[in-house]
């Protein structure tokens, strides 16, 4: 088993909202980043740990614990020419953009970026590097272990 952190921005894609979506699942819509891609495509599978962080927003945090819902599939956006996310150099016979289906099993008290830069046995998560802007990135078992006790 896996552990991942996957940034969403709230007002896109909340943890409220996958809560309210059927099974608590959504599409991890809008991906375009060659090496985050590569991650659900390579290296995700179903039932990895996942902390849902909300991203460009006041307060970035960790909101909620949640799982691999699917395999990596075709992120439909990619065709769509309305969405923000359309590439036109992407073919549904050869798509370049993927998704995974992430279920949040619950929502947790916010855990804020300074109450995770405090513990210095998280020091060297992938999170806290500076110039880290990744959507997606892996998470260190030891590393899942200490927010999962974070009150």
């Amino acid at each position: 088993m896996k552990y991942w952190l996957m940034k969403s921005e709230p007002e896109e894609s909340s943890v409220d909202d996958a809560l309210a979506a059927k099974n608590s699942t959504v599409p991890w819509v809008g991906v375009r980043n060659y090496q985050a891609r590569n991650f659900m495509r390579d290296s995700m599978q179903v039932g990895d740990g996942v902390l849902f962080y909300h991203s460009s927003c006041d307060q970035p945090c960790i909101v909620g614990i949640a799982q691999v819902a699917s395999t990596a599939y075709p992120d439909p956006t990619q065709f769509d020419l309305n969405s923000p996310y359309y590439d036109p150099k992407s073919k549904p016979e050869e798509p370049r953009w993927l998704l995974v289906d992430v279920q949040v099993l619950k929502k947790i008290p916010n855990i804020i970026l300074p109450a995770l830069r405090a513990r210095p046995e998280l020091a060297d998560m992938l999170l806290l590097k500076k110039g880290n802007r990744l959507s997606i990135t892996p998470v260190e078992p030891c590393h899942w272990k200490v927010i999962l006790k974070i009150k």
